[in-house]
């Protein structure tokens, strides 16, 4: 297949990049400065803010289209993009996979949400859902649109993990906002990368999709791990939400704190998705950082 990427370059772009090619698809990457690219690298520049560069990169031979973009953070900006790389495959059965998270979903209880829970989206991404029905409408459409939600990526040192490393390196102990109790929803990049392919190879219309390997992750854990792969001994302590909140920003702050169990199981089960990769409690100790 010929698709068509957004955020090719980022973290989880990168890798589902990599993912396609290694499975034979060709990638044209839609980047706003083409100057980043090999110079043996298809792509098109286009920008979320401009819709006709959008619109006018969905060309007839294009199969597929994987939105990885960062979100602008303006919603009118959002939903015009949406409609402007959907506008041509509209009556075609092609596919359209845009990249949303499991933050949408709000705090849960201790029983795993899958993708039938309602949406009780956090500040930070207070729009996404909107964003995600727009897509999911253009089903009605003949677009083969999808919605992959990823949970708490990590894998290559990058991630939010990777971050946690840093502040453990930088404060000489692992942090975690909120309880102890706090649990995120996890998976490799690598292993997201292979959802992604999947999905623009066999997903349904109308599909949404959890990209989650490992249901809750004890953050407490997680930070420990994190000093381990900082150098420590593998203490953690709490950060308080003030606190973190002048470092990072108070929305951030707050999705850090969030506490959810979210499954990945219809992914497994509708589409064969076998993630891999280890653990990230394991790669962050030693056990395998590729």
């Amino acid at each position: 297949m010929k698709v068509l990427v957004l955020g090719s370059t980022g973290y989880i772009g990168s890798a589902v990049v990599r993912r396609l090619t290694a499975e034979g698809h060709q990638v044209v990457h839609l980047v706003k400065d083409a100057t980043r690219l090999p110079a043996e690298a298809q792509a098109l520049v286009g920008d979320l803010a401009d819709p006709a560069s959008l619109r006018a990169a969905v060309t007839g031979d294009i199969d597929a289209v994987v939105n990885l973009a960062t979100p602008t953070g303006d919603e009118a900006v959002d939903a015009a993009a949406v409609d402007a790389l959907t506008d041509r495959l509209r009556g075609s059965g092609r596919a359209f996979v845009y990249t949303s998270g499991v933050w949408v979903l709000g705090a849960t209880d201790d029983a795993a949400v899958d993708e039938d829970a309602p949406t009780n989206a956090i500040d930070l991404v207070g729009y996404r859902p909107r964003i995600e029905q727009r897509v999911l409408a253009t089903s009605g459409n003949d677009v083969r649109a999808v919605v992959v939600r990823p949970g708490i990526v990590y894998g290559r040192g990058g991630g939010i993990p990777g971050l946690m490393t840093g502040w453990a390196r930088e404060h000489g102990t692992g942090r975690y906002v909120g309880s102890a109790a706090t649990r995120w929803p996890m998976v490799h990049v690598d292993d997201l990368a292979e959802l992604f392919v999947l999905a623009v190879a066999k997903a349904g219309a109308g599909s949404v999709l959890h990209g989650v390997a490992h249901e809750a992750v004890p953050v407490a854990a997680l930070a420990a791990a994190a000093d381990v792969a900082a150098g420590g001994t593998g203490r953690a302590e709490p950060w308080p939400l003030e606190q973190a909140a002048e470092a990072v920003g108070r929305p951030f702050a707050e999705a850090l704190g969030l506490n959810q169990v979210v499954s990945g199981q219809r992914a497994v089960a509708e589409l064969g998705w076998r993630p891999s990769r280890p653990h990230v409690l394991t790669e962050l100790a030693g056990g395998d950082r590729g």
